[in-house]
């Protein structure tokens, strides 16, 4: 195996990253007329098609850390967009929901999702782009202390 100063294409991570970084952008150009960003986007959509959750239960299914997503919701709860309270259940827990505001801002949104999700479909395939939303859902949910059989390839 060689090491990654010697082959930076093999590298996951950047690999990863890079891509990340690439759609986000396309995502943020579409999205810029309506205010938002794609991190932002995902945070409300999240929380209009699940309800209130609380920051952990929404840290955990985007994949985020709770101090990220506490610095992403900072704006958001700024404009309006979402309330903060406490746990229904846990009074301890701090619980986010949508505003009329939010909610109106994610429907006015939509459609700018929308053309980035065509723009990227049209440029990648949409084939494509769902086996890779595929792989990076597995991607998202293996477990990175796991032991993964080694390939053959």
């Amino acid at each position: 195996m060689q090491s990654p100063e010697k082959n930076p294409a093999g590298c996951n991570c950047l690999a990863l990253r890079q891509a990340a970084r690439h759609v986000t952008q396309i995502y943020d150009q579409f999205l810029a007329p309506s205010g938002m960003r794609a991190t932002q986007y995902s945070i409300l959509a999240r929380l209009s098609r699940r309800g209130s959750m609380t920051i952990n239960a929404l840290a955990s299914e985007l994949v985020m850390d709770r101090t990220t997503l506490g610095r992403n919701i900072l704006p958001l709860r700024r404009d309006g967009l979402i309330a903060v309270a406490r746990g229904g259940v846990d009074r301890r827990s701090k619980e986010l929901r949508l505003t009329r505001s939010g909610e109106a801002r994610v429907r006015a949104a939509f459609e700018c999702w929308q053309q980035a999700q065509a723009q990227f479909e049209s440029s990648f395939g949409a084939g494509r782009a769902k086996a890779l939303r595929a792989l990076a859902r597995d991607v998202a949910l293996s477990d990175p202390g796991a032991v993964a059989p080694v390939d053959k390839d």
